[in-house]
């Protein structure tokens, strides 16, 4: 009896930019890119040649954006408190002590994924300065996309979420879902009347370390896998292009409509139900 093991297919960076480009990924554009790299599968050379392909779709004119977000120094994220459940006191504030301040420089952002550290380490990225909600952009607008990053406001119109609306930027959804598009938050800070909720986190002011409580809007993602969906759904289902990317199914679409879609829709699904005390994973 014979077996046959089939090859695993290794990516490389010429197939993905074209992947990329056939997917809409414009020269001279600027994109904004969640990924997961489990889902592009393997590729030779690995994540760097993975950001070497969204450069390349790009072109040299072109932006990349990540976030780099750090919920890893909130003591009001959900990342903070799945940590501390089931200590003491004790070790709990121990745990607080220990965790240091934001540094756009330095703070490393584990929980944005492999391609997101990959650019934000990437010579010539440029990081906005919030402490919790911060973005790494790499190419001729990083400047003009992460400047102006207010401390107090995470992902409303002083956040480069705002430049990226205002520079017709694209959303690519690298093998991840709905839930992962952060665009969606804008649209939050667009509402009547947002609610809002006190955040706390570690910061360096005047050269020592210390927590910074402020107030912004309650950011919500429980709901953006339906919001999502139902996005893709509309306008009789033209503005979502999906195809693959490696091996994984990926998606396409611009920031602006899908704030604009956010702006419109999230009261209709909200009304009522709004968690405001709910610990967002961010902060």
């Amino acid at each position: 009896m014979t077996t046959t093991t089939a090859s695993t297919v290794r990516h490389g960076r010429t197939g993905l930019a074209r992947q990329l480009s056939a997917l809409g990924v414009e020269r001279g554009g600027v994109l904004l890119v969640h990924a997961s790299m489990r889902a592009v599968g393997p590729v030779s050379g690995g994540v760097r040649v993975v950001v070497g392909a969204l450069r390349d779709a790009l072109g040299h004119h072109g932006t990349l954006v990540v976030p780099s977000f750090t919920p890893e120094n909130s003591d009001t994220s959900a990342h903070y408190l799945d940590r501390v459940r089931g200590l003491t006191d004790r070790a709990r504030e121990a745990l607080r002590a220990s965790m240091p301040p934001f540094d756009p420089a330095t703070s490393a952002a584990p929980s944005m994924g492999l391609l997101s550290e990959t650019v934000r380490l990437t010579g010539g990225a440029l990081r906005s300065d919030h402490p919790q909600t911060s973005f790494t952009a790499l190419g001729p607008l990083a400047q003009q996309v992460v400047a102006g990053h207010r401390p107090d406001c995470h992902l409303g119109e002083d956040s480069p979420l705002a430049r990226l609306y205002e520079l017709r930027a694209g959303v690519l959804m690298l093998g991840t879902g709905f839930d992962t598009c952060t665009a969606f938050h804008l649209g939050e800070y667009r509402v009547p009347s947002p609610p809002r909720r006190a955040y706390r986190c570690v910061v360096r002011a005047g050269g020592r370390r210390r927590w910074w409580e402020y107030e912004d809007v309650a950011l919500d993602d429980s709901d953006f896998a339906v919001l999502g969906a139902d996005f893709a759904r509309s306008g009789g289902g033209t503005l979502v292009r999906t195809g693959p990317v490696g091996s994984s199914a990926s998606r396409l679409l611009e920031l602006a409509e899908a704030v604009d879609f956010a702006a419109r829709r999230l009261p209709s699904y909200r009304t009522g139900a709004v968690r405001t005390d709910r610990p967002h994973p961010l902060g």
